[in-house]
Formats: structure tokens, C-alpha cells, sequence
């Protein structure tokens, strides 16, 4: 059963008076919120946004993406970041409406076409998501984070050699990702068979991302289980 569907027949169950009085309570709190709101530049908006979105508050970051989507309908922008927000709350429906309405109002948003592939690949449209990647680097070559996306979903289509390019080319591209970079690179090393490739990447990752970062336990975990079995 969908998201949707599932939404709609819970609409339908009756509801007790304590449910009823909560959902009473928390339109008000959020009628409250966005009157508190009401006020801020939009300047203010998109940084309160920002805070949300950095604290994992992304319904909260969405209610005021909406008053800024209300003052400003054809900002292509403010479409792709609710998407965005929707696709870190696994609502895929909401975040493809968004990326589709931004790349109807901007065709030349390359981070909307990259956003927009992330919400197919996590679906498992791996071709849709490969041709999404290829239009935003058409618009943007130099988008770092796409590159580094295409070489991933090329691994999920057991493209290694693509992917391992692609992921080349991410290197090039600057020293943002590095850490990330060399790990995913690593990775398809590794799933490619070349585990001294995928260790020498493993370490290279880990000399590059600062311990608190989450990749930095992804990439031990990697590496673990590549030199287990050198082990014994």
C-alpha cells in the first residue's frame, strides 16, 4: 500500500476525543508558529529554513518553505529545497512534485535535475536517475556532488569501470569530497574484486575525513571487512 493510500485510510478510521484534541492542538501550535513567522524578510525565512534543516526539523524547515512559496510562486529554488525536504522524510510523491514544478519554472537548475535522480535512484529507477544526473552536469560540469552520484548509481548498475572513472573525474573536480570520494571509489574497488585497490582507497578516505564525520565509521566498517579475512 503507498504512502497515500496509507494517509488516506487512516483518515478514515474514527478517531477518539484524545486524538482529536492532539491533532486540535497541533494546528494550532503551527498556526501559531507561521503567524510568529509572518513578519520575517524572506531573507530571515530561508535563514530560520536553514536552522531547521541543520537540526533534522524538516517539517518544520517545509511549513516555512510554504510561506515563502506562497510570497514567491515561481521561485524554482524554493520548490527544489521542499523537495528536498520531503525526500529526507521519505515522502518521494511530494519530493518528485517539487523537483519536477522546479524544473518547469528553472529548466537550468542542474541542482533540481541532481536532486530529482537521488529521489530515483533511492526508488530504484537507476536509468531515469543516470539520465537526471547527465542533464544537470550538461547545465553544470563543475557540480561536484553530481559526479559523485552518477559514479555510485553507475555501480548500482554494475558499471564499475564508468564508476570508477566518474568518480575520477569527482576527484578533479576539487578537495570538498575527498574523504567521501575515495571511499565510494573504494567501494566499487572492492565489489569489482581489487581489494588491494578498494584497502589503499579505504585509507585514503579515512586520512581525509575527521573522525566524527559519519563516513569516516562507514569507511572502518568497509575496511574491516576487507582485511577480516587477510586475517585469519
Amino acid at each position: 500500500m503507498n504512502q497515500n493510500a496509507l494517509e488516506y485510510f487512516q483518515s478514515k478510521r474514527s478517531r477518539n476525543p484524545a486524538t482529536s484534541l492532539q491533532q486540535k492542538d497541533w494546528s494550532a501550535m503551527r498556526l501559531m508558529c507561521e503567524s510568529s513567522t509572518a513578519s520575517l524578510s524572506s531573507l530571515q525565512l530561508r535563514i530560520k529554513i536553514k536552522e531547521k534543516a541543520h537540526q533534522k526539523d524538516y517539517q518544520g524547515a517545509i511549513s516555512l518553505l510554504n510561506q515563502l512559496i506562497n510570497r514567491q510562486p515561481d521561485s524554482a529554488i524554493d520548490y527544489n529545497n521542499r523537495g528536498l525536504m520531503f525526500l529526507k522524510m521519505g515522502q518521494y510523491g511530494a519530493a518528485m512534485a517539487d523537483f519536477n514544478e522546479a524544473i518547469a519554472l528553472n529548466p537550468r537548475l542542474d541542482r533540481a535535475y541532481n536532486n530529482r535522480a537521488n529521489c530515483y535512484a533511492i526508488q530504484g529507477n537507476l536509468i531515469k536517475a543516470i539520465n537526471d544526473y547527465e542533464a544537470a552536469l550538461d547545465i553544470n560540469p563543475y557540480n561536484q556532488r553530481v559526479w559523485i552520484n552518477q559514479g555510485i548509481t553507475l555501480r548500482e548498475l554494475n558499471e564499475y569501470e564508468l564508476a570508477i572513472e566518474t568518480l575520477e573525474i569527482a576527484l578533479i573536480m576539487g578537495e570538498q569530497y575527498q574523504g567521501r570520494i575515495y571511499a565510494e571509489r573504494g567501494y566499487t574497488y572492492y565489489v569489482r574484486g581489487d581489494w588491494n585497490c578498494a584497502i589503499a582507497d579505504y585509507y585514503r578516505a579515512l586520512s581525509h575525513l575527521p573522525k566524527s564525520d559519519r563516513y569516516y565509521q562507514k569507511v572502518e566498517k568497509w575496511l574491516e571487512k576487507v582485511l577480516q579475512p587477510l586475517k585469519s
